[in-house]
């Protein structure tokens, strides 16, 4: 075991886990985020994405001790229910939310890639997102959001 620092949604976190432990399991184990879930536990489906360092990254199959001194933000630490974030007021708006086990992936890939890159394609949109699966077929609800989101934060 050793102690891992992180600074997750704005607040510094000591951690005293296994240098191997995914950082989902840090999130969600000891924290007790519930934003990025278990899916795959691959990196293939997305659901566990957070942005570390400002990057969408798969949190099942990246380990703690791989982003020790990291700024970590989940789902939670985008927006509150009483002060969403615009790209959460643009999925609730746009209604691109079924049931929800995917939008961690789909949010935080969505706000990495529209922060860097705010006239981004269509195309470019569905290529970034290619590899975080909704079981909802909402994708076209979520392009809405996602390009609605791009629009209004210019």
């Amino acid at each position: 075991m050793s102690d891992f620092t992180l600074t997750v949604n704005g607040q510094t976190h000591t951690v005293d886990v296994d240098p191997e432990t995914p950082l989902l399991y840090v999130l969600s184990d000891d924290l007790g985020l519930r934003g990025p879930k278990y899916g795959c536990g691959l990196g293939q489906c997305g659901s566990c994405t957070a942005i570390v360092n400002g990057r969408a990254e798969r949190t099942c199959v990246t380990s703690v001790s791989m982003v020790a001194g990291a700024t970590v933000t989940t789902l939670e630490g985008l927006g509150t229910p009483q002060e969403l974030h615009p790209l959460q007021k643009a999925f609730i708006d746009e209604q691109a939310a079924q049931c929800g086990f995917c939008l961690s992936g789909v949010i935080l890939t969505a706000k990495v890639l529209i922060d860097d890159n705010p006239e981004a394609t269509d195309s470019e949109i569905e290529q970034t997102l290619r590899n975080v699966l909704c079981r909802c077929f909402t994708q076209t609800r979520m392009l809405r959001a996602i390009k609605r989101y791009a629009r209004e934060r210019v």
